[in-house]
This record gives C-alpha cells, sequence and structure tokens, in this order.
C-alpha cells in the first residue's frame, strides 16, 4: 500500500500485533489480553522457580504483552490466598504472607546417633570435664570434628573449662538437656558397670585394658545406653 504526499510516496512502515513500527508482522495476532493474562497465570503456577519476563515471553504466542499480562495478573491476585511476587527481575506465585502459618508444620524427628557420636558421649559422661586427646586415647581412635559438632548440635554437650596444661585445650561436658533427656538429677546418677551388666546392657565379659567392675571407665558396649 502507497500514500500520496507533496514530496513523492513512500512505503507504509509494518507494525507488530503490539503496534511498534519497524517490527515483523506476526502471522497471527496477539491472543486478548485476557488470555495473555491466562497463559501467564498457567506459566507461573507450573514453575517452582521465579520467573523473568523474558523467559515468560519466550513461552507466549508473538505479540504478547508480559509486563501488562503480569500486571493485570498481579491486581486480579491482590489480597488472595495466593498472591503474584516479584523476586528480583522474576515473578512467581507465592502463597500471601499472612497465610504462611498455615503452610508450617511441627514434628519430632527421631535421629539415632552413630557408634562414634554414641561412645564419645558416653566417654564425656563419665569422665567429664574431659578433652579430645583424653577421649581419643580412651576410645583409641580418633575423634572426628563431625561427632563433636552433632553432639553439641544436640545441646548434649558444652566446652566447658580449659585445662591449665601445654596448649590449654578445651574440655567436654554433658548439659542439662542431656541430663533431662535420660532423667538423670545430675552426672552422678549415671548407673555404674555393674548396674549396667545387670541390666544386660554390657556384655560379661572382661572389660578391655583388664578394667575392673569397680572401674568407671567406658566399655565397647557401654554407648547402648544412650541410643535412643
Amino acid at each position: 500500500m502507497t500514500e500520496s504526499s507533496g514530496q513523492g510516496t513512500r512505503a507504509q512502515q509494518p507494525r507488530d500485533a503490539a503496534g511498534d513500527p519497524g517490527a515483523e508482522p506476526g502471522l497471527f495476532a496477539a491472543p486478548p489480553m485476557a488470555e495473555q493474562e491466562r497463559m501467564v497465570e498457567a506459566i507461573l503456577f507450573a514453575c517452582a522457580e521465579p520467573l523473568s519476563a523474558a523467559q515468560i515471553a519466550e513461552r507466549l504466542p508473538q505479540g504478547c504483552d508480559v509486563a501488562e499480562a503480569l500486571a493485570h495478573l498481579r491486581s486480579r491476585y491482590a489480597g488472595r490466598g495466593v498472591t503474584v511476587v516479584r523476586v528480583r527481575d522474576a515473578w512467581a506465585l507465592r502463597t500471601a504472607p499472612d497465610l504462611g502459618w498455615l503452610m508450617q508444620s511441627e514434628r519430632v524427628e527421631t535421629r539415632k546417633l552413630s557408634r562414634a557420636a554414641i561412645e564419645t558421649l558416653a566417654i564425656i559422661a563419665y569422665h567429664q570435664p574431659v578433652t579430645r586427646a583424653e577421649i581419643e586415647e580412651i576410645r583409641g581412635v580418633a575423634v572426628s570434628r563431625g561427632t563433636i559438632d552433632q553432639l553439641l548440635e544436640l545441646d548434649w554437650i558444652r566446652l566447658g573449662r580449659r585445662r591449665m596444661t601445654p596448649g590449654r585445650p578445651v574440655t567436654f561436658v554433658v548439659t542439662e538437656e542431656f541430663l533431662d533427656h535420660f532423667g538423670l538429677e545430675s552426672a552422678r546418677d549415671l548407673p555404674g558397670l555393674k548396674e549396667l551388666r545387670e541390666a544386660g546392657l554390657l556384655e560379661s565379659r572382661p572389660l578391655p585394658g583388664g578394667l575392673g567392675d569397680e572401674d568407671e571407665g567406658i566399655s565397647e558396649g557401654q554407648g547402648a545406653l544412650f541410643e535412643d
């Protein structure tokens, strides 16, 4: 199509479905805004991660106005249980902030301690205050940092006073939470080796290192006392 002017003729500039001059015309007209809004809603609902406007546009037919569709969608969801939120330069459907408490649930998770953690805990309970080097000497093997961290995280042991020896090593002691968990008034209420054997928690074979029943040292099977 051409148009006449006093200066000659020129071709009319093509316009795309959104009305921008200079863009390539699409094969089909852009869907109505209500349909674009529905499409954006479906995309955000199906994606777990926030999507940028460009990522949304890649999924829409040519000529769609993502920004306008998002504005309409955000307005429609205002005040509802689910809202359209902006996360930096991306968009997502999320639970309304004031209803977040409905999504929360509390449960008690039972976690079994590893054998190394059980033995370490037992040594600390019976020998406190005890240093890491002393724990390793009693166990006969090195104590990993993860084992100590696990017991500290459970709040069953805590750091005690440092020893007045070279290097000033820190000691470990059990906490009130440990005593409360096992129904003990104090660490003195811990059962002795004879009581543990009578309860079937220790084997009747002699203890390693020649320890007798009167010794309050830790044996290999003594950790069973502290297993849930």
